[in-house]
């Protein structure tokens, strides 16, 4: 099968807008009835996991259990269960690394999906709920104020996922696949075409995800200084 989705036209641009929507919804429910806030994070939670379940019974029964090509093992996958973890509990450590991962890596994957059904067939639909669902329940989280990243976060997400991508990268190398692209670039159009050839794209992916994560940790390195401001201007004994 080949897909017919045509990038950024008008099912795409109303796709990527439709994510931002839904969350800053979500986010103002939340916080305007705060006894929603948790019914809101385990709906999405159950609704991410309910999809994934149905995805691989799907995959299970048109394709068999490949071995090791059907192992959920792409960022994106580890993305999806961190954000369920996050959304359940609200673990500091999952919900950074969600929070890069997912606005990086999974916004990304919206902006410039590797398809390979025909839109909008069920493949195509997964994609795009699984993956925007993930960005909408990230961007609730943030907007609604019930978790934000701490100091540090940026190296501290940096270096497990590199650790991730080192685990995957050996498996690679020992199966001959292509998690993550580490070995090849997807067949569509993606950022790693401006990358550079294997195994430079790589390297250089490396450097464009420290520059992602730095732009995401802006708004709340502000909030934080600011936050530190007043917290010492409030401790300052009177004169």
């Amino acid at each position: 099968m080949e897909s017919n989705f045509r990038l950024f036209g008008p099912a795409h641009l109303s796709i990527l807008a439709s994510i931002p929507a839904g969350a800053a919804l979500l986010a103002t429910v939340c916080r305007r009835r705060l006894g929603c806030a948790r019914n809101v994070r385990y709906s999405l939670a159950s609704f991410l996991t309910v999809n994934e379940l149905i995805w691989y019974s799907y995959r299970l029964y048109h394709e068999g259990f490949r071995f090791p090509e059907s192992l959920p093992l792409n960022l994106c996958d580890l993305t999806l269960w961190l954000t369920v973890f996050a959304l359940f509990t609200l673990n500091p450590l999952a919900f950074e690394m969600a929070y890069f991962a997912g606005l990086g890596g999974s916004g990304m994957a919206l902006l410039t999906p590797d398809l390979w059904a025909p839109f909008p067939s069920y493949p195509t639909v997964y994609f795009f709920l699984a993956h925007g669902t993930v960005v909408a329940a990230i961007l609730m989280l943030v907007w609604s104020k019930m978790i934000a990243p701490r100091p540090g976060c940026v190296w501290r997400v940096f270096i497990v996922l590199n650790g991730y991508v080192a685990a995957v990268g050996t498996f690679n190398a020992i199966f001959r696949t292509n998690y993550i692209y580490l070995c090849r670039k997807p067949t569509g159009a993606s950022l790693l075409d401006y990358l550079g050839p294997w195994p430079f794209y790589v390297l250089v992916g490396e450097v464009v995800a420290i520059a992602i994560f730095w732009l995401l940790w802006l708004p709340f390195r502000s909030r934080i200084r600011e936050l530190s401001g007043r917290h010492r201007r409030s401790a300052s004994p009177l004169v």
